[in-house]
């Protein structure tokens, strides 16, 4: 696998870094040669091969080619893993997961079969089968982690929470003036004092003893298809090894967006209790769904991540777009949790 380039801070991605535009690659005349010879390598000559995305973070390509349709995806260099993830998901929990028809570990390449029209968001059944069966996921995935973690994903954990807060802002405080990433300094000194209080939920969510595990970081019904043997999951471009109630911080979110549900919704209580059931045998349901508010406060790390490992190679156009995501991300530690409330 393509390693991560200079400018990582503990496992973390360092928030000054940047790079050449990966987009502006992906969409010249070489990088179509170069991925129509893999592809051609791998299953025989494509008839077709088109661009169904190109982000500043990843690149989809479909394939028609003479063993079928296949979707082909390369991320940035800063989040170079998933080929490497994905084959090793394939490896452990293939029923869970997609199957790949090649990868190539040196330039981050994976190579998956079209599995026909994913699940997407649906009814309130549909966010409790998404939810549930992510987290049979990474129940399964408990005893592999470190196996994971050599893969190329980095841990972000509990333990972890006030120290990766407080570089990310050491981090923001060092960007130079005018950088469109930058964090205002209102928001700066408020997360700085902010810290015990990220302390506070990280030690209640630890004392849940639950073990570290893979979180998708992007969970929602457009990055699953329902097979007849069962959900099967894709995109784990995103993905950190975390404690697994963070994973619901993306798709409660969404759902409350959607719903216009507030913080006592019970629709949300309802699909967050799809997940937190799959757990109850570790700790008990009372006690999970105290902690819930806290790990969704900590899975916003997670996305704040994922955007500052994404925004490294991006172009002018995309800075305009994305460039405060991750400042975004962090300073929304001191908004209240979208499900449940925190001690006062």
């Amino acid at each position: 696998m393509t390693g991560a380039p200079e400018g990582w801070v503990g496992g973390w991605i360092d928030v000054g870094l940047q790079l050449p535009s990966a987009s502006e690659r992906w969409r010249s005349a070489g990088y179509r040669d170069e991925l129509r010879a893999w592809v051609a390598r791998e299953t025989g000559e494509p008839t077709s091969l088109e661009p169904v995305k190109v982000r500043a973070w990843a690149s989809v390509w479909r394939a028609v080619t003479p063993g079928g349709v296949h979707y082909a995806k390369q991320n940035c260099a800063t989040q170079p893993f998933e080929a490497a993830l994905l084959a090793e998901l394939v490896r452990l929990v293939p029923q869970h997961v997609v199957p790949l028809t090649a990868v190539d570990l040196d330039r981050g390449l994976l190579l998956t079969p079209d599995q026909g029209p994913v699940l997407g968001e649906g009814d309130l059944d549909t966010w409790r089968r998404v939810v549930a069966a992510g987290a049979a996921l990474q129940r399964a995935l408990v005893p592999h982690v470190d196996g994971l973690v050599a893969a190329g994903v980095s841990r972000l954990l509990p333990a972890d929470a006030e120290e990766y807060v407080a570089q990310r802002l050491d981090g923001f405080a060092a960007l130079p003036a005018g950088d469109r990433r930058a964090l205002a300094p209102d928001r700066l000194a408020a997360l700085r004092a902010h810290l015990p209080v990220v302390r506070r939920w990280a030690e209640q969510v630890a004392a849940l003893g639950l073990p570290a595990t893979l979180v998708h970081n992007d969970l929602h019904g457009n990055n699953v298809f329902d097979r007849e043997d069962g959900l099967r999951f894709f995109d784990f471009g995103d993905a950190l090894v975390m404690e697994p109630l963070a994973v619901l911080a993306i798709p409660l979110e969404m759902l409350a967006a959607r719903l216009g549900a507030g913080p006592d919704d019970p629709r949300l209580w309802r699909v967050a209790e799809a997940a937190l059931e799959v757990w109850s045998d570790r700790a008990p349901l009372a006690e999970l769904r105290a902690a819930l508010p806290a790990a969704l406060q900590l899975g916003r790390l997670g996305r704040t991540e994922t955007w500052l490992r994404c925004t490294p190679p991006m172009n002018d156009e995309e800075l305009d777009s994305f460039a405060g995501a991750g400042a975004a991300s962090l300073a929304a530690l001191l908004d209240a949790p979208v499900l449940g409330h925190l001690p006062g």
